[in-house]
């Protein structure tokens, strides 16, 4: 039988429902082109510097850069200045999207994504991730800054070099109002922080354990919306990425290239996205950072695109063992 499951990060239904698993095409990896081939040199190689803006940082040795951060050229937000709320008529509201765009070129190996990455550069990444988030906070204008990486096109990609984005908003988007809002819930009536219950009760458990270090814990959580969701879920409290120690950026940095690596063990090579949720600048609310793993191995229909929930044929209580198990041999 089918079951609902409550998600307490945003306060949404899923439905874990194995049972569709035996459709036919009910559970098909798939990988389409990122980009036609052609003869254009890819932006982001070593070599193609000028087919990008200049970078806004560079990190790397000897005169070889090893991670890059440049403006991406066709941005979704530019251009600084307040958020200016313009009513045009009772239906008809807007406001100019101003803020940043920017691309982090996540390695000068055009086939390296975050799964391949070596332990240093996986906390390199996660260092130009905080430098970044360090440098919008300093922007008065720029409540929130989403970072995400995604990987193939099935997950929006649309270059194959391995890269992610970092969006500096003007606003606190919903899905991070309706965590902040749960997560001030779910402290008054538990009297503790959502993230730091869930690694206690999950390791407890031990149901839906994929890693565990003594600086954070990999699950796929109970209530994933998605066939291998995971949560790289950090031990210490913190509500800002940017303010966490080194130590523990890089471990994050490390458990993403493992569960990808992982994942690719499992289900080959699918699509997927990261998503860093980190508290707004500036906010001091209760909340606690963490990273969201979510593959695209089914694709959304009717039901998912007109309720907002998600149906999951893959039951966490079996990805996680499947998971945790896989190893590269050899």
């Amino acid at each position: 039988m089918s079951q609902l499951r409550l998600n307490p990060l945003n306060g949404r239904w899923v439905t874990v429902a194995v049972g569709r698993a035996a459709r036919p095409g009910g559970f098909a990896p798939r990988r389409l082109p990122v980009q036609a081939s052609d003869d254009r040199p890819c932006p982001f190689c070593p070599g193609n510097e000028e087919a990008t803006a200049p970078a806004l940082e560079t990190y790397g040795r000897d005169g070889q850069w090893s991670v890059r951060v440049v403006p991406n050229l066709y941005p979704a937000f530019s251009g600084r200045g307040p958020f200016t709320v313009t009513e045009l008529g009772p239906i008809f509201t807007e406001a100019p999207a101003v803020g940043i765009h920017e691309v982090l070129v996540l390695s000068p190996d055009h086939h390296a994504g975050w799964g391949a990455l070596s332990d240093k550069q996986a906390g390199l990444v996660m260092a130009a991730i905080r430098d970044r988030l360090e440098d919008h906070a300093r922007l008065s204008d720029i409540r929130y800054t989403q970072t995400i990486v995604n990987h193939g096109r099935e997950a929006g990609a649309s270059l194959e070099h391995p890269h992610g984005q970092l969006l500096g908003i003007p606003f606190v988007p919903d899905e991070l109002a309706a965590e902040q809002e749960h997560f001030a819930g779910f402290a008054a009536h538990h009297g503790t922080c959502l993230v730091c219950e869930t690694i206690a009760v999950e390791e407890h458990e031990h149901h839906r354990i994929v890693a565990a270090t003594d600086r954070l814990v990999v699950v796929c959580p109970y209530w994933s919306g998605v066939p291998y969701e995971m949560l790289v879920l950090p031990r210490r409290h913190e509500p800002h990425l940017a303010h966490s120690s080194p130590a523990d950026l890089v471990a994050v940095g490390r458990a993403l290239r493992d569960a990808l690596a992982k994942l690719d063990l499992v289900v080959g090579d699918v699509a997927y996205n990261l998503v860093f949720h980190t508290a707004p600048h500036h906010d001091r609310g209760l909340y606690h950072w963490h990273v969201h793993v979510l593959p695209h191995i089914t694709s959304q229909a009717g039901f998912e695109e007109g309720t907002g929930v998600m149906i999951n044929i893959v039951a966490p209580e079996q990805a996680a063992p499947e998971l945790a198990a896989a190893r590269r041999t050899g």
